[in-house]
């Protein structure tokens, strides 16, 4: 036990030795501390006559009556034995800096992690069960709606509810993880794996309920790409949640500062205004934002191979020219999609694994 007052002075410095009797033996032996009552707790009774009021109040000073004493003697005695090394010797020697290799740091910080989440479920089952109650929600509003598309105003019911899908269930998601992660800053360089099981939760969840009750086409094609599609844009939020954290000094400048991304996200997604009627100087910020290329992805992947008459603004037309036409989707780039999809939350997590490593916000 090394006991130490205020200011960082020793005041004692032994083993316990049973139910502390050493400790309480040797503040007992200085005048004017009082007898440790009968069945008392020890540390409690050390902490009350060795506070600085009772300091003050019995005259003394607790390091300098150490100082003094025959057991600081003997503790330097100890420590100058200790430190001189036997004549046959050797200095240690590590052939590595730490003693587990990157894997072994990984797999243990995965680990420590994996079971921070398994114990979050305030966390964890909130954001499932705010997936699965969205996707109810969704399913019960959009009921058998996917291949019921006659005119325009049928497509923009889909192409609207799609729309709140990627915008408002990413944001629940990365307005979620903020807090999360901000909480143990400084171990959360692994996060971003320990993330993907319950992002693929989330995912599947949202798949398996809204896309049969509202009756999208059936194909595995077309309902992988729906699944990979959300699964791409619920791991894009999360890491921008995580890089904000990472970014900032507190979770609430993070959580301020992730509102102005969520403005972009929502006016430059494609919906409220389309890619086509975007002026040239701010198209760049439509292809720089990760909804536009997941609302692309929805739709194009459901409905651009899609030649079904209908009609739009007085006219007849394909469903898939329509799509080219209006929105700017055109299925021959869908495999360029699939790349962007997945380059933005690689990006970010790289980002937030340097960020989190290289920004220090402590102040001590």
């Amino acid at each position: 036990l090394i006991l130490l007052k205020t200011g960082g002075r020793i005041i004692y410095c032994r083993p316990l030795e049973k139910h502390s009797s050493q400790v309480i033996e040797y503040f007992e032996g200085i005048s004017g501390v009082p007898k440790i009552r009968k069945n008392y707790n020890p540390a409690t009774w050390i902490l009350e006559v060795t506070s600085t009021s009772a300091e003050a109040e019995l005259g003394v000073d607790f390091s300098q009556i150490y100082r003094e004493s025959a057991l600081y003697k003997n503790n330097n005695e100890l420590v100058k034995q200790l430190n001189t090394p036997p004549p046959s010797s050797r200095d240690l020697h590590f052939p590595i800096r730490f003693s587990r290799n990157g894997w072994g740091q990984f797999k243990s910080c995965l680990w420590k992690l994996h079971l921070s989440y398994w114990r979050s479920p305030s966390y964890n089952l909130t954001r499932i069960m705010h997936m699965t109650t969205s996707s109810l929600l969704f399913g019960v509003l959009f009921w058998e709606q996917g291949q019921k598309i006659d005119n325009q105003q049928n497509l923009f019911n889909i192409v609207g509810s799609l729309y709140m899908v990627v915008v408002f269930l990413g944001i629940n998601n990365c307005s979620s993880v903020i807090p999360n992660v901000a909480r143990e800053r400084t171990v959360m360089y692994r996060e971003v794996t320990v993330e993907i099981p319950y992002l693929l939760i989330q995912a599947l969840a949202y798949v398996i309920i809204s896309y049969p009750m509202i009756g999208y086409y059936g194909s595995a094609y077309k309902v992988f790409w729906n699944f990979y599609v959300m699964f791409c844009t619920m791991m894009f939020y999360n890491y921008l949640g995580m890089l904000l954290v990472s970014l900032t000094p507190n979770f609430m400048i993070a959580s301020i500062l992730s509102t102005v991304f969520y403005t972009l996200f929502n006016l430059f997604s494609g919906f409220l205004i389309t890619g086509p009627k975007i002026p040239n100087w701010w198209i760049w910020l439509y292809y720089m934002t990760p909804t536009s290329w997941a609302l692309n992805g929805m739709i194009t992947s459901q409905y651009g191979d899609i030649d079904k008459e209908i009609i739009v603004f007085g006219e007849t037309k394909s469903l898939s020219s329509f799509l080219e036409d209006y929105f700017g989707f055109h299925h021959d780039r869908l495999p360029i999609t699939a790349v962007v999809l997945i380059f933005y939350p690689l990006v970010l997590a790289f980002l937030f694994a340097y960020c989190i490593g290289k920004l220090n916000f402590l102040r001590r």
